[in-house]
């Protein structure tokens, strides 16, 4: 006999998840669908584990440079296989309160890879063996993304390896080879150079992280540059071949063509959408050329009983928009005033991290606006001072006629943790003038956000007088 239900939920990563939560409390009842555990990619291979691994390895560095203020480091070392391993705690408690909550809200799991039969119905296999019939009102299709790779670099977990193969990696690698200088390369390639490996990254195009501005990049390339990594941008990865016990990887440089000796490839050149095998063509769903589901504002795709959230509908692959996205589905499908969307931020991990909401400087110039800009670098900042993290600034960008933050970001320390109060200031559409008269305690990090308005405005406080540039 058929499971029924009124929302099918197939992934149960930070879209799917949450919608069903959002369903129950809406009054309808979900089914998600993973074979994965709980919490999907950003869970058990990106984001937390990442996060983890990445305080992790600064904690070890950090007292490097706490030597310039006296601190003596000699002798500390970090067993990295119990840091794996404390890693893989930390995800097991999510994935189990993950469960705990999708039933708390009157939700079903159900451990098994879902496809389409039609319209309203979906065979599942069952990762314990057999299939299960389900018939659904409504789908949410949350399958997210999976890694791409190159020719002659195809990830075999072993030699070649992803994003999840490198965060189970036990014993660092005296050399590792990073094609591709996006957040994932960086992040990664961060970590492993903090651990003492000796890692080169081979990037494509000519600057690092390509899609940020290069201004905001400028203090993360000092950092690598400082840690040893070696950058080869306008670089393509060709071949590699195993010698001698390692790897011998050859690359295109601008310069001729170079050998890289290594113990691994870590493969990060980018992301596709996993919606192939779920059924979508029989059920009549369109799809672009990139094979991301093509929906509408409220999700809906071109089948009106299925939506779609995540990476599996376009960028940006980013698990809060993600969840976002799962909580409009979950409120059209209930037939509920949907919630605002709002500006989606986004961080960058690296050292220092990087983050930003709204519209960037180039972006509104691109559309002809005429724009105020303020920066502050974190070298005044008697906080950034005092803690020694004096690398980046705040960045503001402000509409020249209203005064409204139409885009803000920082590079520097916590940068992933100051971005909320810009993305109060775009979504409810603050004036610099608004930010500027907010009383921000001293001595913090962000205040940089408000000496950055204060800036933009012409009158700076803590940094000498300059015109806004616009």
């Amino acid at each position: 006999m058929a499971i029924k239900t009124d929302v099918l939920v197939i992934g149960g990563g930070p879209g799917g998840y949450v919608a069903a939560i959002k369903a129950g409390q809406l009054g309808l009842r979900a089914v998600v669908v993973d074979y994965d555990p709980l919490g999907g990619e950003c869970l058990n291979y990106g984001c937390i584990p990442s996060k983890a691994l990445i305080n992790a390895a600064g904690a070890l560095y950090k007292p490097k440079k706490a030597a310039a203020f006296g601190l003596s480091s000699d002798g500390i070392s970090l067993d990295w296989s119990r840091v794996i391993g404390w890693k893989a705690q930390l995800i097991a408690g999510f994935n189990k309160n993950i469960g705990l909550l999708i039933k708390a809200n009157k939700g079903d799991v159900i451990n098994g890879k879902a496809k389409l039969t039609g319209k309203n119905s979906a065979e599942v296999a069952l990762n314990a063996g057999g299939k299960e019939t389900i018939e659904f009102a409504h789908a949410i299709i949350a399958t997210g993304s999976f890694t791409t790779a190159i020719p002659g670099f195809a990830i075999d977990g072993k030699d070649v390896i992803g994003s999840k193969e490198a965060l189970d990696i036990t014993n660092p690698p005296k050399d590792l080879l990073v094609v591709g200088a996006g957040v994932i390369g960086l992040e990664i390639g961060t970590i492993f150079a903090k651990l003492g490996t000796k890692v080169t990254v081979v990037e494509f195009l000519p600057d690092i992280l390509p899609v940020i501005e290069k201004d905001m990049t400028v203090p993360v390339s000092r950092i690598l540059t400082r840690l040893g990594i070696d950058l080869h941008l306008s670089s393509k990865a060709k071949s590699y071949a195993k010698k001698d016990g390692r790897l011998e990887a050859t690359i295109e440089t601008p310069d001729g063509e170079k050998k890289i000796i290594c113990d691994k490839v870590l493969l990060a050149v980018g992301r596709a959408p996993r919606t192939k095998d779920l059924g979508l063509e029989a059920a009549g769903v369109e799809m672009d050329k990139r094979g991301h589901i093509v929906v509408d504002t409220e999700q809906m795709s071109s089948v009106p009983s299925i939506y779609a959230i995540g990476d599996c509908v376009g960028q940006p692959y980013l698990a809060h928009k993600a969840s976002r996205e799962g909580i409009l589905a979950a409120q059209s499908i209930a037939g509920k005033p949907l919630e605002a969307r709002g500006a989606v931020p986004w961080a960058v991990f690296t050292d220092p991290e990087i983050s930003w909401v709204g519209e960037t400087e180039t972006e509104a110039k691109s559309r002809g606006a005429s724009v105020l800009v303020g920066k502050f670098p974190f070298s005044a900042s008697g906080r950034a001072q005092a803690v020694r993290e004096t690398e980046g600034f705040c960045k503001v960008v402000a509409d020249a006629k209203t005064r409204k933050i139409i885009g803000a970001g920082f590079v520097g320390p916590n940068a992933s943790d100051l971005i909320g109060e810009a993305c109060l200031a775009v979504s409810l559409g603050a004036t610099l003038d608004q930010v500027a008269a907010t009383i921000h305690p001293h001595p913090t990090l962000n205040e940089a956000f408000l000496e950055a308005c204060e800036t933009a405005m012409g009158h700076p406080i803590h940094t000498m007088p300059a015109v806004a540039r616009g």
